[in-house]
């Protein structure tokens, strides 16, 4: 039984899923039960703090809130400590020294395939001036080298990551965890807030190559702006995604 609350808030909402907060309960509607299944198994297997299940009945999963609040998000700038940013680097650590999950992420041919659809698509709707698209896809193209994969969230945005005070207190949204590029979710979680790169670098505590985390940036955002603009994600000129596309050398 949920306890009487004072308003819905409607956290995203999509045609493909939907997340409302109730009180203190996040409520997921997802219209492929797959990615829930998965991220059920994920929430389970990951060796950091997550939301505890409530209960679930299809197509609905109930998760308890995580105290504290989100790292930041893509528009704003962060007023999170640099030592929050740094836990977070080393829960992410945690996170992709955990023995891997069983099922695969996207492969390289795959991702390659996805970014070269994405660019031209990009091109032919006049959405980027071609020598911007140009330039981030050769950039991006170094993101898709032979690697060891890892346990990857997949979804790493700040928006994800709850902290109170220097504390990481909850990651959320595990749909699309996986096997995959360690880089990927350090270039995710700091996709628009690259001042902070640094304290979560040392928090991480190994060697990072800040090429591969732009590379990552870009690779990310050119996968990203055509599902943004068809699900409704505001105006292009105020997307991150594309300030971030334009700002890389």
């Amino acid at each position: 039984m949920m306890a009487d609350v004072d308003k819905v808030e409607v956290v995203v909402a999509h045609n493909e899923r939907a997340t409302l907060r109730v009180g203190d309960v996040f409520l997921k509607i997802d219209a492929d039960q797959t990615r829930t299944d998965l991220e059920v198994d994920a929430l389970a297997m990951a060796p950091v703090p997550t939301p505890k299940i409530l209960w679930r009945k299809p197509p609905v999963l109930a998760l308890a809130a995580v105290p504290g609040r989100p790292l930041g998000r893509l528009q704003e700038p962060s007023t999170a400590s640099r030592a929050a940013w740094a836990a977070a680097g080393a829960a992410v650590r945690t996170l992709h020294d955990a023995p891997l999950p069983p099922w695969p992420g996207r492969s390289r041919d795959e991702l390659a395939s996805q970014l070269a659809a994405e660019c031209e698509w990009l091109v032919a709707k006049d959405l980027l001036p071609t020598d911007v698209v140009t330039r981030n896809r050769r950039f991006a193209e170094t993101a898709l080298r032979p690697r060891t994969p890892v346990f990857i969230h997949g979804d790493l945005q700040i928006t994800h990551v709850f902290v109170d005070g220097d504390e990481v207190t909850g990651i959320s949204d595990w749909s699309e965890a996986s096997q995959g590029d360690a880089m990927f979710d350090l270039a995710t979680l700091t996709l628009a807030h690259e001042e902070h790169l640094g304290d979560v670098v040392s928090g991480y505590g190994t060697e990072v190559n800040p090429d591969l985390i732009r590379a990552w940036w870009s690779l990310r955002c050119l996968l990203g702006v055509r599902w943004l603009v068809e699900h409704g994600f505001g105006p292009l000129e105020e997307m991150p995604e594309i300030a971030v596309l334009r700002s890389q050398p």
